[in-house]
């Protein structure tokens, strides 16, 4: 089309553009089937398997009723098992055999694996049966790249148990209500029956093709002018997986090639040691070299692999209004990620800027119960892009995360600039694999923006590697040039992970403004959409528990940081500046617990000599709880330090003592009380001690702290006694034990 006669797809009925086959004839299965589990008897239905393209119909997906039925799977329902051990050298993997089930016939059969950030699904070529265990090796080319890639590799752990595993596509698994089975030997389907489900009436539908729309321009001549209203596009398939595996690095996009460098380094990044080549998942829609298209008020419905895919060379494109729903793999992909032939941690700088996705818009889509199959990809990702507009969008109930965007892993500047993600509501995400937020981010992106978004409700995924390994917004390796603001989060639970320069975090958390919780998500026009909502897992919700914790740093020589050198470094790292404080050659920052994890690697750029972090907490007087009273809105932190003596049995009587103060010394808090203390907390790091006083804002630690004696001897003998335990740290003056960190502001 062209802009004064553009060529318009518009339903003006409903109109579904289906790559599905329907299944009927369906019989009671009546007599025996070898392998079949005896709880399945007469309960199970058959069909012949349809034909297509002249061979039967080859499939991993089956709808009934509009439901998707579950590929028959060694453990029922969301339950996995726990991988033994993982043999890179052999290639095999070691697991529990379940009572009863029996792992003889492995033609078809596949593994599912659990590992880190995304999933692998291996076919299985052969079982080797010792006692309770099976020894799995599998078919190539994805057995020898599942055990050398390093990243994401099996897990393997005493603490948080091993990758978690099913197996799957065999008969003997059927042996529950929802469950299918695609017997390609003898031509026919099983099917157990859901107690609703009427098998003479029922609608079933198996997946034929895998592209149902492809636009495909070139770069000197795209496609332009065309749009799509009110279409459906439903039931596509992906057979990959089915015929050579699928093993992802990230976001869904699979392996060719994956290996760990004997030794590390690149010419973009020193430490580098991990090595992939990937290639793209299929999707239903497609689209190549275009520019002005648009996809509104459509409907991307039971899908095998992505929904819809603006692959590369797009600009000025709209995805708007529309609904993503049951899909395998991720909604929307948009941008290139890495040509086939590139390795992925190489910056993308194409000769061609006309090759980079830009200035294309998604808005105000409901993405829903997406990530359904492929368990690492995500709600919308999107690559090398510029000048995208992420804006108004619902996303939930996704197994990853909600929102990604960049690829490549580092700080050099690259095709990416001028992105904002804005006013999108992300919830009840995470629900399978952590090392995930809400939002996240890859590499430099200068000029980029994420603000106004409203992150909430993160599933405990029940087999997470790490389970406090899951945050609302993420900026990962390389992220640069961002501004992060007015995010609303329930917690200041975020991750900056081996950032690049200049990202300016500023007002994101709960006390963001209500306008931005309102407005977040869906406009007016297209709230319509919730209808489709969905009832959501009844498993947990995360909460974030968010406690103080004091980080220390000591510097040679009294080389610190100027002041505004640790202005801009707070900026950068969602930190306050007032929580930063000096004492000859050491800086302390009071901080969350929350950002502990963020912190042990973006503080090791100040370059100090030691970074020690206090997070042993032993003593904490409260206000609310030990004066009866609701503590002030604002108040300063007074931090001073002292040592514990040497004595350890000294150290211990002194612990004790604050262990008990509050049940044998009530006058203490009493004390306390009288003097405004709003909180008084004690942290201790080997024998160094912190301790933070909490006092109303604007008001002065010499005028309040005579009240903590007054009419109250009791104090004056606590202090006494209390002398006897401590000394001055390291640089202190003769005679000198607590010693104040002055606020860099």
């Amino acid at each position: 089309g062209t802009k004064d006669s553009p060529t318009e797809i518009i339903a003006n009925e409903k109109v579904v553009l289906s790559g599905g086959i329907n299944i009927s004839s369906w019989k009671k299965l009546t007599g025996a089937i070898p392998g079949l589990p005896k709880e399945s008897a007469g309960k199970v239905w058959v069909a012949d398997i349809p034909n297509f393209d002249g061979c039967d119909l080859l499939f991993r997906q089956l709808w009934v009723n509009g439901n998707k039925a579950t590929r028959a799977k060694n453990y029922n329902g969301e339950t996995m098992g726990r991988i033994l051990s993982w043999n890179k050298e052999t290639q095999t993997c070691k697991i529990p055999i379940q009572k009863g089930i029996n792992l003889a016939n492995v033609k078809g059969m596949e593994m599912l694996i659990h590992q880190w950030w995304a999933i692998a699904n291996l076919r299985i070529k052969s079982v080797k049966v010792v006692g309770n265990e099976a020894e799995l090796s599998f078919m190539q080319p994805e057995s020898r790249i599942q055990s050398e890639h390093p990243w994401p590799a099996p897990w393997i752990s005493d603490k948080t148990g091993n990758s978690a595993f099913y197996l799957s596509n065999a008969i003997q698994f059927l042996n529950e209500p929802g469950e299918w089975f695609e017997d390609l030997k003898n031509h026919r389907l099983y099917y157990w029956p859901r107690a609703t489900e009427n098998m003479l009436k029922a609608d079933v539908v198996a997946p034929g093709i895998e592209s149902l729309v492809k636009i495909e321009g070139t770069i000197d001549n795209p496609v332009s002018f065309v749009s799509f209203k009110g279409i459906s596009f439903e039931h596509s398939t992906w057979l990959r997986p089915s015929k050579h595996g699928h093993v992802p690095h990230q976001a869904g996009m699979y392996m060719l090639d994956a290996y760990k460098l004997k030794t590390p380094g690149t010419p973009d990044k020193a430490a580098l040691e991990n090595q992939a080549w990937v290639g793209r998942p299929a999707s239903a829609v497609e689209v190549t070299y275009a520019n002005n298209t648009s996809f509104e008020n459509c409907r991307f419905e039971h899908l095998a692999s992505t929904g819809l895919d603006y692959k590369r060379g797009t600009s000025y494109n709209l995805i708007k209004g529309n609904l993503f729903k049951d899909i395998g793999g991720s909604a929307i992909l948009i941008g290139t990620f890495s040509d086939e032939a590139t390795e992925v941690h190489l910056p993308y700088h194409p000769s061609d800027k006309r090759e980079i996705s830009t200035n294309d818009s998604i808005e105000n889509n409901l993405i829903i119960d997406v990530t359904n199959e492929d368990w690492g990809a995500v709600g919308i990702g999107a690559g090398y892009v510029r000048g995208i507009k992420i804006l108004h969008n619902e996303i939930s109930d996704v197994s990853y995360s909600g929102i990604s965007m960049g690829w490549g892993w580092t700080k050099t500047q690259n095709a990416m600039k001028n992105n904002t993600i804005s006013a999108n509501k992300i919830h009840h995400y995470g629900k399978q694999m952590y090392d995930v937020a809400g939002i996240y981010t890859l590499s430099a992106q200068p000029e980029s923006f994420i603000t106004e978004n409203v992150v909430d409700s993160i599933y405990k995924a029940p087999y997470a590697h790490l389970p406090e390994h899951w945050f609302y917004l993420y900026t990962d390796e390389g992220s640069s040039y961002f501004t992060i603001k007015n995010n609303w989060t329930p917690t200041e639970k975020y991750l900056q992970n081996a950032n690049g320069p200049d990202n300016l975090w500023e007002n994101n958390g709960p006390k963001v403004s209500k306008e931005v919780k309102r407005r977040a998500g869906l406009e007016k026009p297209f709230q319509h959409l919730l209808n489709e909502k969905s009832v959501y897992s009844n498993r947990g919700i995360n909460q974030a528990e968010n406690k103080s914790v004091v980080f220390e740093l000591i510097f040679k020589n009294d080389n610190l940081p100027g002041n505004r050198d640790l202005e801009s470094f707070a900026k950068e790292n969602n930190l306050q500046a007032s929580s930063i404080y000096k004492w000859n050659n050491r800086l302390v920052f009071y901080t969350s617990s929350l950002k502990v994890e963020s912190l042990q690697q973006t503080l090791k750029r100040l370059n100090a000599q030691e970074i020690k972090l206090y997070d042993n907490l032993f003593y904490d007087f409260n206000r609310e709880k030990n004066c009866g009273e609701m503590p002030v809105t604002e108040w300063d932190n007074i931090i001073l330090s002292a040592n514990l003596v040497e004595d350890e049995k000294m150290q211990k009587e002194y612990l004790d003592y604050h262990k008990t103060q509050f049940e044998k010394w009530p006058e203490i808090s009493k004390g306390f009380c009288n003097a405004e203390f709003q909180r008084l907390a004690i942290f201790k790091k080997d024998r160094q001690l912190m301790l933070i006083i909490s006092i109303p804002k604007g008001k002065n630690l010499d005028d309040l702290n005579p009240k903590t004696t007054l009419n109250n001897p009791r104090v004056d003998d606590w202090n006494a006694i209390m002398k006897k335990y401590q000394e001055g740290i390291e640089g202190t003056k003769p005679g000198e034990v607590w010693v104040f960190f002055k606020p860099i502001e």
